[in-house]
Order: C-alpha cells, then sequence, then structure tokens
C-alpha cells in the first residue's frame, strides 16, 4: 500500500484554498484516498499511519456530515482526537479564536481543522501557528463563510473519478466532461472550491442559477453563466445541485421556494435532455422538493450522492496523511 501512496512528496503544510493546488496534488490526493478507499474495505479498518499524532477539531460552526467525517478519518489513521464545541467553550467568557487556537497548540496538536462562519479564519490560525510552531502545525479547512471548502471540493472529484474508473481514479478522466453546478452559488463555499477543482481536471463546467444568486462577477472564474438550466442541460454529463442557503441570504433573493424548483429543481423530465448516463450530486443536507426532487435522490442509477458521504471519510484520511506525514508499515 506505501508503494500506491508514495508517488512524489507531499510539501503542502496547510490545506487552506484549492485556487493554488498544482495537477501533481491533486493526483497525489486522489490516488492517496484510492488506496485508503480499500482500507475501509476491510475487517480491521484501522491503520497506524498517524499513531502518536493529536488532530483537533475546531468546529465554531455546526456541522454533521463533516465533522464526523473528519472525526472517523482520523480515528481510522489512528490519531488522537480532541473535539471542540463552542458552546461549551471560554469563547463564552472572552477568549479569542486564536487563544482558543493556541490552547490547542499548547496541548500538543499536530493538525487543527477548522470550521467557521467567517471566510479567513483558518488562514489567521494558519499564520499564528506558523509564527508559533515554525511550521510543524497543519492547518485544514473544513468550510470557513463563502470561501472555500476544499475537502468537500476533493470529495466530489474522487466521486466522479471513482465512479468512471474505479480501479484508477485520476483527475484527467473528466477532461471535457460537460458538469453542471446548480443553485445557490453566491453563497456556496463549495461551489468557489469546486470550479477551481473541475476546471484543474479540464471539465467543461458551467454554472447555472437565477440571476440573484449567480451574479455576473463569477464570469472572472472563467466558466459559461446561464440563467435559464434548460438552455444548459443538453450534453450534460455530471449534475451538481447545491442547497439553497436560507439562513446566508440577505432580502428577497427568490420569489418562493416553489418557483424555484420549477424553474431549478433537477426532475426525471429535465434529465431527459442531459446526456444518456448522466449522474447527480449534492453536496448536502439536502432540500428535498426543492433543489432535487426525493425520488431521484435515492434512486441508485442517478445519484451519487451516496458516493460523495462515502468517499469524505477516504479523502480526509488521505489529506491527514498527507498532512502529517504519515507512515505505513511494511
Amino acid at each position: 500500500m506505501e508503494e500506491q501512496i508514495v508517488g512524489g512528496q507531499w510539501q503542502r503544510r496547510h490545506v487552506l484554498t484549492l485556487s493554488d493546488f498544482t495537477d501533481l496534488e491533486y493526483e497525489m490526493a486522489i490516488q492517496t484516498a484510492a488506496s485508503f478507499r480499500e482500507v475501509l474495505t476491510r475487517r480491521n479498518r484501522k491503520v497506524p499511519a498517524l499513531q502518536g499524532k493529536v488532530v483537533a477539531n475546531l468546529f465554531f460552526e455546526p456541522s454533521t456530515r463533516t465533522r464526523n467525517s473528519f472525526e472517523l478519518a482520523s480515528k481510522r489513521l489512528s490519531a488522537d482526537t480532541v473535539n471542540f464545541s463552542p458552546g461549551h467553550s471560554s469563547l463564552s467568557k472572552g477568549e479569542t479564536i486564536l487563544d482558543t487556537a493556541r490552547t490547542f497548540w499548547a496541548m500538543g496538536t499536530d493538525l487543527m481543522i477548522i470550521r467557521h462562519r467567517q471566510a479567513g479564519v483558518p488562514q489567521a490560525i494558519a499564520r499564528e501557528m506558523d509564527r508559533m510552531s515554525q511550521g510543524k502545525v497543519g492547518i485544514l479547512n473544513a468550510g470557513d463563510g463563502q470561501h472555500a471548502h476544499p475537502t468537500q471540493a476533493l470529495l466530489d472529484l474522487f466521486a466522479l473519478c471513482t465512479h468512471l474508473n474505479s480501479a484508477d481514479p485520476h483527475p484527467k478522466l473528466l477532461a471535457g466532461k460537460k458538469i453542471l453546478i446548480v443553485g445557490d452559488i453566491l453563497h456556496s463555499r463549495v461551489a468557489r472550491s469546486n470550479i477551481w477543482s473541475l476546471k484543474a481536471a479540464g471539465a467543461d463546467l458551467h454554472l447555472v442559477g437565477p440571476p440573484t444568486l449567480l451574479p455576473k462577477t463569477f464570469a472572472t472564474y472563467g466558466v459559461p453563466l446561464h440563467w435559464q438550466l434548460d438552455d444548459a442541460l443538453p450534453g450534460t454529463d455530471f449534475i451538481m445541485t447545491l442547497r439553497l442557503q436560507q439562513e446566508r441570504m440577505e432580502g428577497h433573493l427568490l420569489p418562493s421556494l416553489r418557483e424555484y424548483h420549477q424553474q431549478y429543481g433537477m426532475t426525471r423530465d429535465r434529465l431527459q435532455r442531459c446526456h444518456p448516463n448522466v449522474k447527480i450530486l449534492h453536496p448536502g443536507p439536502v432540500n428535498r422538493g426543492v433543489e432535487l426532487s426525493s425520488d431521484l435522490m435515492e434512486d441508485a442509477a442517478l445519484s451519487l450522492i451516496e458516493q460523495q458521504v462515502t468517499s469524505g471519510v477516504a479523502v480526509r484520511m488521505a489529506l491527514l496523511y498527507l498532512m502529517g506525514g504519515g507512515r505505513l508499515p511494511d
């Protein structure tokens, strides 16, 4: 297994964004995740790769899938895990976020996984840890505001690649594949990270949404914008629908959820206009009957949503392993 993983040398101490990821880093992350996917099928699904390392989950924002996926990934690598909940912390007593990070560093933490509702918090903690630890503590962004969610984009990439070639997944399998990202792109850190990863893979990427949730400024990413879903569907290989983040919306950006579903919701009728083997993805949680009809979400012949969840553990194991300088026994 070690021979499968070591195809280059991982140099990145922090994973904060995919905007500067190299082709080699994408390839290493996907190939390493494929190796750990195989580990997760065994009876003994733990490896001692990060034994003795301390991984701290600092989630300043609520999360179910991402937090539990990271915790499970850390435990599968045999790391010691520490979890942080802001509601039961000294933040209520006036402690700052950087003070919290310094506390975990003083406890001997090797890797910190950061999630925060404000953009830039993981980057600020990374700068502070570089100053204090001389580059010995790695920071992994688990989602910050509307900025980035690199592990979600990498697990989406992995799910797509393994669907196309389970035995040998690699990013360039997506070259030329038409992919739509549909929905609330304005508020989506997932969309922003997926734009970087899917463009790097050479996909024919298109963004689709109502004008209030897909402003013209997104044209600076160098991908086509569509404000009518039906016009974008022909020839589509994969459709990634996004949750409407109503908690982040200010003002009346949508007439109603019913009208949104009529214009941008995925249905079987709309899929008839796509490639015959089209597949649907969604980062979750899903607003059933809004972004997707329930029958599509649960149709294994059309949906890759379950594969996305499964891919999350393998991808996060891969990043923790690479960032933590993990070693596997012969």
